[in-house]
Parts: C-alpha cells; structure tokens; sequence
C-alpha cells in the first residue's frame, strides 16, 4: 500500500462517521450541548470540516472550499471569514447552527478537495516542508497525519454527543 493510499483510507473513514453521525440528527440534537457547555454536533461537524479544508488547502495550495464554493454565505455565521473554531467562546458555539445537509454537503466537498490532493502524491512528497513556524519545521506528512487526529477526536465527540441523546436522533 503506497502512504498516499493509506490516507485516503484515513479520511475516508472520517467522512463516513461525520456521514453516520449527521444521519437522522434532528436538528435540535445538532445544536444541544453535552452539560450545557460541551460542543455541540454542528459545531464539531463545521469545525473538524474547517480543520481538513483549512490545513489540506495551506498545504496543497489551494483556495478553501469554504470560500471557493460558497459555503462560507451558506452558513452566513456571525464569525469571520477564516474562522476555523480554536479558541471559541461558549457564545461562538452556540452560534454555529446548521442543518444536517448543509453540514454533510460542505464536509463532503472538503473530503472531495482533500482526496483530489492525496491522489496526486507520491511518497517523496510527504516529507515536503509545509509550515516553518515549528521547532522541527512540520511535513507535508506530519501534517496531513495531525489533521486527520484532530478529525477524528471530533468525528468521535460528536457521535459520542448523539448517542447521549435518549431517543437517538
């Protein structure tokens, strides 16, 4: 198996569990918080969304799906532009609200940018430097491997959420 098949499996894995998760979530569901201050599924979902499209377009350079395709006036949040979620308020949070389609449209679109990217790379790609501002420089590699963690801690979070809720949904 060649390293770029390997993550495509990984995020392949991501998008469907942001899939599974966002199946049948009543839109109440995707907005309540786990003890009232825990993230919510929307904002999981758009956050993990705005991790991948956020870091894999840095790194293939390309423009972000958020606002290539629009989705940043789909969602018309009250946050800025290149907002990705770090450092959020509780208020921010509760800000991000969307339905289930619109979530799963604009991940499917990030995983689409991110799996046209991987198809492109051979393995002496992944050792490209891709950010100077750590102590080592990171790697395209390192990366693409620390995004899909973060992925899917949220992925995770979020199905966790959705199965706190009494009648699944």
């Amino acid at each position: 198996m060649k390293s770029n098949e390997l993550l495509l499996d990984a995020f392949g894995r991501i998008r469907e569990t942001v899939a599974a998760t966002l199946e049948g979530a009543a839109d109440e569901a995707l907005i309540r918080r786990p003890a009232g201050t825990g993230n919510s599924i929307a904002w999981l979902i758009w956050h993990l969304s705005r991790v991948e499209d956020a870091q894999v377009a840095s790194a293939a350079g390309l423009e972000q799906v958020w606002t290539s395709q629009g989705f940043v006036g789909g969602f018309d949040l009250p946050l800025a532009e290149r907002d990705t979620g770090y450092g959020h308020s509780t208020g921010q949070v509760d800000a991000v609200k969307a339905p289930p389609e619109l979530l799963l449209d604009y991940y499917d679109a990030v995983h689409r940018q991110t799996v046209d990217f991987l198809t492109t790379l051979g393995d002496e790609d992944f050792d490209r430097i891709v950010d100077t501002h750590w102590d080592p420089p990171v790697t395209l590699g390192v990366r693409l491997v620390s995004t899909i963690a973060d992925c899917l801690q949220h992925v995770g979070q979020a199905a966790y959420a959705k199965g706190l809720d009494p009648a699944g949904r």
